[in-house]
């Protein structure tokens, strides 16, 4: 089973200020991050996109080639890439340069995103928002398979044998994972096309997501594609320390962001409570000590069958020094009691 790790480049509040903290220093840290995380093991890292103040990248693929340029084993994967407000020959483009400067690690994780803002920033409308997903999904598959395109759809104009360069190293394919927040008619769409899968789970209890994976596994065979082939992943939030002192601080840092995003959606304030639930045995919280961490992801390839697991390691802009020790923890403890 792979591990790794994903980033969205979470921005703390300068308390002196009130503003967010430096984006360019932000992103000089998760490269130097991922060269740790490369030292040390981590096979895969994701790169999260977002459009809003408190995080530090838009554009994964540039951070992506930044850290292909320093490292020479890991995976290097965007998580996730929002395609449906995004132009997926211009994806295909930006990831085969990537699998290139890095000699053949780049995947993208496709997805809808847990957040809107770069539909009305990039011009597209929300009405459309099952439909842009579905024909980008459809070209950008083509385009991963076929050098010379042609392709028509509603919303984008058609391609008539139309060539898109430069292509990647294996054959001009690079891994496109379909990233799932649990409904089932996404699950049922990766299923029938032979996609691996990676479902987030941040929330309640993992088990719950025991049927949707079943489900997974039951259409993917059905439609046809090879069991040995198959590839399930969980993206879940994950901190590694073997100081309880910090651990129990994590807990600020971890509020400070769900309320964050709570405050736009109507969450009530997060709880102590809550935090130490999603750490117990069967919550959705993989933070603790290594032991702890290696455990519960052990538990996740037992019910789950997985074969990658990703640790959301950034919830909350912790410190340079305390990340840079859980991923090394990650790497050097966790990693080695899993496998």
């Amino acid at each position: 089973m792979e591990l790794g790790i994903g980033m969205f480049g979470d921005l703390a509040v300068d308390q002196s200020t009130g503003k967010y903290k430096d984006a360019g220093i932000k992103i000089r840290e998760i490269i130097d991050q991922v060269k740790l995380m490369d030292e040390v093991g981590i096979d895969v890292f994701a790169m999260g996109e977002h459009h809003r103040p408190d995080y530090a990248v838009s554009s994964p693929e540039i951070v992506l080639a930044a850290a292909a340029s320093v490292t020479k084993n890991i995976k290097l994967a965007s998580g996730v890439t929002v395609l449906s407000s995004s132009e997926p020959v211009k994806v295909y483009e930006d990831f085969a340069t990537i699998d290139l400067i890095s000699d053949g690690r780049a995947e993208i994780f496709v997805g809808r995103g847990s957040f809107i803002e770069s539909f009305p920033l990039y011009g597209y409308s929300l009405n459309d928002y099952e439909e842009l997903f579905d024909e980008k999904l459809e070209l950008l598959l083509k385009i991963n398979s076929e050098e010379n395109v042609s392709w028509s759809g509603k919303l984008r104009a058609p391609m008539q044998n139309q060539t898109v360069y430069p292509r990647a190293k294996n054959e001009g394919r690079i891994p496109i994972w379909r990233a799932v927040g649990g409904t089932p008619q996404s699950v049922l769409s990766a299923a029938k096309l032979g996609m691996p899968l990676v479902v987030a789970i941040i929330g309640g209890m993992p088990i719950q997501f025991k049927n949707l994976i079943d489900f997974y596994k039951q259409e993917y065979l059905k439609a046809g594609h090879p069991e040995s082939e198959m590839q399930i992943a969980i993206h879940s939030h994950t901190f590694v320390s073997e100081d309880q002192e910090i651990i129990d601080g994590y807990f600020h840092n971890y509020k400070s962001q769900m309320d964050r995003i709570g405050s736009s959606r109507g969450w009530a304030p997060y709880t102590k409570m809550q935090y130490e639930g999603g750490r117990s045995n069967d919550g959705a919280l993989f933070i603790g000590n290594a032991n702890q961490v290696a455990d519960k992801i052990a538990y996740m390839k037992e019910i789950f069958g997985i074969t990658r697991f990703i640790g959301h390691m950034d919830v909350g802009a912790p410190e340079n020094d305390i990340m840079r020790k859980s991923i090394e923890l990650f790497g050097e403890k966790v990693g080695p009691q899993v496998r």
